[in-house]
């Protein structure tokens, strides 16, 4: 099993004739993922690779019956007007890529979404979709099906799930279990904006209702306060071990790293913090972001007497 995406996904890919989105789309295709179409305004009627490209998101959802979107739409072309297209165009499952979406911008598309209100909210038979993003790497199903833009040589299939705000250190930790020879279930890099669709939170019940995900991994950052919520709903819900990673310990306060929501403000979100929000939890947190795998290791060694 996984969660959100296996290979019976159908995927249509916006923003597919950029040079993001046609690399990606190529290289997401190469790794077995169903990609059955394209929607690029004006463009319909063209293919990217066989890849049939349509005007908008609707009609390649009624030609293809595409259940899930990839959005590589620049921001400065209205990504977050996309995902409202997808939306409306009934997919299941959105993937925003794109990073610099204004805040408003993305308050406004997340409101969209949760209120499901849409010029015609019965083309949508399971509600509202979920948003994966923006300004996020994606989700990966290893050996299966990969959305997004990770480099797939880091994963393996296997039972340890993975949600993150960060890209790189995501690929990083499933890069170290590998090598261990611990495989994923799933991958998640739910984005380091301040206004994002999918929360830790959101994940972790997903994994926690996963029968083939044993243990997870939690990488969060400095900045808001997403990773002490986290830790209250582990503590609270969680039955599987999570190990903890955060990274920021040597941020400065009122300096943003990396991520636009990575910032330490108003006295809250310090690494510092987080860290004993989630060992107060009773969530095993790696010391640095080397030891990741073996930490990942000795827990499950510990509570499920070896690899996942």
């Amino acid at each position: 099993m996984s969660i959100l995406v296996n290979k019976n996904t159908k995927v249509i890919v916006q923003g597919i004739t950029g040079r993001s989105g046609r690399f990606h789309t190529e290289q997401c295709a190469a790794y077995g993922t169903q990609i059955v179409a394209g929607a690029v305004p004006g463009r319909g009627g063209t293919d990217v690779n066989g890849i049939p490209v349509f005007d908008t998101v609707a009609e390649g959802v009624a030609e293809t019956g595409a259940d899930t979107s990839l959005i590589f739409v620049p921001a400065r072309f209205n990504a977050a007007d996309s995902v409202m297209e997808a939306a409306a165009a009934g997919v299941s499952l959105i993937v925003c890529i794109s990073e610099h979406i204004p805040v408003l911008d993305m308050v406004k598309a997340k409101a969209y979404l949760k209120t499901g209100n849409f010029d015609n909210p019965f083309i949508i038979p399971n509600g509202p979709p979920r948003l994966i993003g923006p300004n996020c790497p994606g989700i990966i199903t290893p050996g299966e099906c990969k959305i997004g833009v990770m480099p797939e040589f880091a994963y393996t299939p296997g039972n340890v799930g993975i949600v993150s705000r960060s890209g790189t250190l995501t690929y990083e930790a499933a890069y170290q279990l590998k090598r261990l020879g611990i495989g994923q279930s799933t991958c998640v890099g739910i984005g380091g904006d301040p206004v994002i669709g999918t929360n830790f939170v959101d994940v972790l019940k997903l994994f926690e209702a996963d029968d083939d995900t044993h243990a997870v991994v939690l990488i969060g950052e400095i900045g808001g306060t997403a990773e002490e919520t986290a830790a209250a709903f582990v503590q609270n819900e969680m039955t599987k071990p999570v190990v903890g990673f955060i990274a920021g310990q040597t941020a400065p306060p009122g300096k943003r790293m990396g991520h636009a929501g990575a910032i330490i403000s108003g006295g809250q979100g310090t690494a510092a913090d987080k860290i004993q929000a989630l060992k107060d939890a009773g969530i095993t947190v790696a010391d640095s972001l080397a030891t990741i795998g073996e930490t990942v290791a000795a827990t499950l060694t510990e509570h499920i007497g070896g690899k996942a």
